[in-house]
C-alpha cells in the first residue's frame, strides 16, 4: 500500500509524518497547518525512508507489532516514566530506543531523527505521530539555537508580548483576551525564543491542543459558538475529557474538577482557535517586552510592584519538562547554554507585573494599554 504524508517546516527545522493510512497524515497537517508550515509531501520510498530525508515519523496500525516491541522491551530490561500523560516503559539497545505505552497500546522505534509508532486505532496513533513531529521539530530548533519557554504569546505588529508564569497565573487568560482585543496569537502555553546575532529576541509558536476553562470562554462571549458547533456535532480534541462535552452538551458554564482538584477544560485544535474562536494566529515575531500575571478575584486590576523576573525555571528543560521527557534522546547537549544567553538577553526588556482579577472588561483593558505601552517602547 503506498505511504501518504505531510512535510512539516519551521524555521530551519524540517519533518516528514508517513503513513499508509491518509487520515494519519491529514492529522498532522491540520495540526500544525495554522502555526508551522505543514503541506502535503511525495512519501519517501525505499532507501529514502531509511537515510536522506531529513527527520521522518512513520505511522501505521499493527496489533501484533505493539505486542512484538512489547515482548523485546522486557527481553532487553526497561525504565518506566511518564510520557505524554501516559505509563511508558523504555527500553534502549544498540543505540535504538524502544518504548511501549501499555494501556493505550502504541509502540515506538526511534533510530535518532526516525521515529516508527504503531498502535491498534488509527485516531490515537494519528495523535502520537503529530506530537512526535513536534519533538522532531524541537530537536533540531534546539540545536539551532531555539529555548522552549513556558510562556504564552499575542503580537501586534510583528512585536510580541510574552506571559509567563506558573500553571494558573493566567498565561492563557492573557492571550485570550489580548487576541479578542484584537492581537494575534502566537502561544497559549509555550513557545520557541532564540537571541537574534542583533541583540534581539525572535519567537516562534509550539503548536497544542489549546485548553481554555469554560468561564473563561463564557466571560469572553464565546462559549455560546463553541456549544453550537459541539450540539451540530463536531468534535473538539480528542485528548478533551468527556465530562467537558457533556457540560458543553448540557449547556453548563462552570468549571469542570477533576478529582484531584485539577481543572479540566475544552480542548482545541490549532485550528479550532481561527475557525471556531475567531482568532488571528501569527506564525512568528521579535518579543518586545514580557508580563508576569497574577490572578486573585478579590483585588483590581492592576500593574503591581513586584521584582519578579524571568528565571531559568521558566525554561523547559531536561530537567524541568513534566509532560514530554526526552525519553528518546534527542535533546542537544547544548539547549542549557542556549537557555542561559536567552534567560539574560530577555532580562533586558520591559517587564510588567499584573494583578487580574474576574473582571473581564477590566483585565481586557489594562492587559491593552500595558501592552500596547510595551510594544510602543
Amino acid at each position: 500500500m503506498p505511504l501518504t504524508a505531510t512535510h512539516i517546516a519551521a524555521d530551519t527545522a524540517t519533518v516528514t509524518v508517513a503513513s499508509q493510512m491518509e487520515e494519519i497524515a491529514d492529522w498532522s497537517r491540520r495540526y500544525f497547518g495554522p502555526w508551522w508550515n505543514a503541506t502535503p509531501a511525495k512519501a519517501p520510498t525505499g532507501a529514502g525512508i531509511a537515510e536522506g530525508s531529513g527527520a521522518l515519523v512513520l505511522a501505521d496500525t499493527g496489533p501484533t507489532r505493539v505486542d512484538d516491541v512489547e515482548t523485546l522491551i522486557h527481553d532487553y530490561g526497561f525504565a518506566e516514566t511518564d510520557y505524554a500523560g501516559a505509563r511508558t516503559l523504555v527500553s534502549r539497545h544498540d543505540g535504538v530506543t524502544h518504548a511501549v505505552q501499555p494501556a493505550e497500546r502504541l509502540a515506538y522505534q526511534a533510530d535518532r531523527h526516525r521515529i516508527t509508532i504503531v498502535g491498534e486505532q488509527p485516531q490515537p496513533v494519528a495523535v502520537a505521530a503529530a506530537r512526535l513531529a513536534r519533538e522532531l521539530v524541537r530537536a533540531q530548533l534546539l540545536a539551532d539555537g531555539w529555548t522552549v519557554l513556558h510562556a504564552s504569546a499575542a503580537v501586534k505588529d510583528g512585536r510580541a508580548v510574552l506571559t509567563l508564569g506558573d500553571k494558573g497565573a493566567g498565561k492563557t487568560t492573557t492571550a485570550l483576551l489580548l487576541a479578542r482585543q484584537g492581537w494575534e496569537l502566537l502561544a497559549n502555553d509555550r513557545v520557541f525564543a532564540r537571541t537574534e546575532p542583533d541583540g534581539t529576541v525572535k519567537v516562534l509558536p509550539w503548536p497544542s491542543a489549546a485548553a481554555i476553562g469554560l468561564g473563561l470562554l463564557d466571560a469572553t462571549g464565546l462559549y455560546d459558538r463553541v456549544r453550537e458547533r459541539v450540539l451540530a456535532g463536531e468534535q473538539l480534541h480528542p485528548t478533551q475529557h468527556p465530562s467537558v462535552t457533556e457540560a458543553l452538551g448540557d449547556g453548563r458554564r462552570e468549571a469542570v474538577w477533576r478529582a484531584d482538584g485539577k481543572e479540566l477544560k475544552p480542548q482545541f485544535f490549532p485550528d479550532q482557535l481561527a475557525t471556531w474562536l475567531g482568532l488571528a494566529l501569527s506564525t512568528e515575531a521579535t518579543a518586545a517586552g514580557l508580563l508576569f500575571p497574577t490572578v486573585n478575584p478579590e483585588a483590581s486590576p492592576a500593574v503591581i510592584e513586584d521584582d519578579r523576573d524571568l528565571t531559568e525555571g521558566d525554561v523547559f528543560s531536561t530537567t524541568t519538562e513534566d509532560r514530554y521527557p526526552d525519553i528518546f534522546g534527542l535533546i542537544p547537549a547544548t539547549a542549557s547554554d542556549n537557555a542561559t544567553v536567552l534567560v539574560k538577553q530577555l532580562g533586558r526588556l520591559p517587564h510588567r507585573s499584573l494583578m487580574l482579577t474576574h473582571d473581564t472588561d477590566a483585565n481586557s483593558a489594562l492587559l491593552t494599554k500595558t501592552a500596547d505601552d510595551i510594544t510602543a517602547a
